[in-house]
């Protein structure tokens, strides 16, 4: 059974990106537009690892993240930040707020699957 992989992300562009990247693997791609339906997509889906947009519509990635952590039954689903937030202490933040990994954008695409694959064992 192929490994599922939400992506919640609200740009069609980044959308796309990503949609072309995991088309030439065998993982299954589920998607959110906002934190908000992303919390509720990982509840729904309980995919095998999340790739979390930080900016967000609705709900922010970090809170997001923590309510998806915050839950017993998802907590160990494994969040990648995918963000442009790239300041120094996002990634800190990021990992804080409950992901596993951290990719600035623009990311290469091989440094994104390499950090899918290292979390997805």
């Amino acid at each position: 059974m192929s490994k599922r992989i939400l992506m919640v992300e609200d740009t069609e562009d980044n959308r796309q990106i990503i949609r072309d990247l995991i088309a030439t693997t065998d993982y299954e791609l589920i998607e959110a537009a906002d934190g908000a339906a992303g919390v509720t997509a990982a509840a729904e889906h309980r995919p095998d690892l999340i790739l979390m947009d930080i900016q967000l519509p609705v709900m922010d990635g970090y809170e997001a993240a923590r309510r998806i952590k915050a839950d017993p039954a998802l907590q160990h689903i494994p969040i990648i930040a995918v963000t442009s937030y790239a300041l120094s202490g996002d990634e800190a933040k990021a990992l804080a707020a409950g992901c596993d990994g951290y990719i600035a954008k623009p990311f290469s695409p091989r440094q994104l699957l390499a950090k899918i694959r290292e979390l997805l064992v």
